[in-house]
């Protein structure tokens, strides 16, 4: 049995269509998520949908009833996940889980990120779990720079701290793909995966959506402290543009960058381009 957390997620659900594609039946699949409500297509499906809020434990326990492996999708709630994320750890444990997979951060114990911070704290308490564990640790999604497309055309600029840092940004669907290669039969044998993509930089983003659209985007650099009261002037709360900048700076600092191949040798193939990123958001924008 498969549980996945947070399986209505964008990541969960490219998760869960890549254990049916590798042939994990829908009956051995356990779709973990705060709004059952949300999930009627899964259950549609013949996956097992059970409720499972992070801040409700005992929810938990009934969720992770009879699991087997357990893909632990992170929170996304900044400032609250290690709380949440203990909360899991435990009843994974008491539920007596034979494997335990993690979606944490790149270089999340070492690259200085205020937002890797709860990640290394929660690869701390699966460690001390005693559960085996596989943690993968995400480059970040290239779709969270691409979402913003649209705005990089309208004022032909795309701003950060991030320097000539570089990015070894993936995809969510092949992240997803990892996620799923891991959770439907790798050994779990207490591994921790960096897992990244072929590293680009902030001008590189600007230049491919240059030449992709024939509309002049440059990279702005700023200091995260310059950077974040931009970002606050549009109405994000200071924690939140605080911790996007330092994010950004990151990758100046190299916290963003690995030269591991384990992204690729999980996927069996070469991860997605930029440039084909960059063609998928536009061609989203457009539709």
């Amino acid at each position: 049995m498969i549980t996945v957390t947070a399986a209505t997620g964008h990541f969960g659900r490219l998760v869960i269509d890549e254990l049916l594609e590798r042939g994990v039946p829908a009956d051995q699949i356990v779709a973990a998520v705060r709004a059952p409500e949300k999930a009627t297509d899964l259950a549609g499906r013949g996956i097992q949908v059970r409720e499972a809020d992070y801040d409700h434990p005992a929810t938990l326990a009934s969720a992770f009833n009879g699991v087997e492996r357990l893909l632990f999708i992170s929170s996304s709630e900044f400032g609250r996940q290690a709380e949440q994320h203990a909360g899991v750890v435990r009843a994974a444990k008491d539920a007596g889980a034979t494997a335990l997979i993690y979606t944490s951060y790149l270089n999340a114990d070492s690259s200085g990120i205020a937002m890797a911070e709860p990640h290394a704290r929660t690869e701390e308490l699966i460690r001390a779990s005693g559960i085996p564990y596989a943690i993968l640790r995400n480059g970040s999604y290239i779709e969270n720079y691409t979402a913003n497309i649209r705005m990089w055309l309208q004022y032909g600029t795309i701003i950060g701290s991030a320097g000539d840092g570089k990015i070894s940004g993936a995809t969510r669907a092949d992240l997803a793909a990892a996620a799923a290669s891991v959770a439907a039969g790798e050994p779990v044998d207490n591994r921790v995966y960096e897992l990244g993509g072929t590293a680009f930089t902030m001008n590189d983003l600007a230049t491919e959506t240059t030449a992709q659209t024939g509309t002049t985007v440059t990279y702005t650099d700023m200091p995260p402290a310059e950077y974040s009261q931009t970002l606050a002037s549009v109405g994000l709360p200071q924690f939140l543009t605080d911790a996007i900048a330092d994010n950004s700076a990151g990758a100046a600092r190299g916290g963003w960058y690995t030269d591991s191949r384990e992204l690729q040798n999980l996927l069996g193939r070469p991860t997605t381009a930029v440039k084909e990123a960059v063609a998928q958001a536009l061609a989203q924008h457009q539709s």
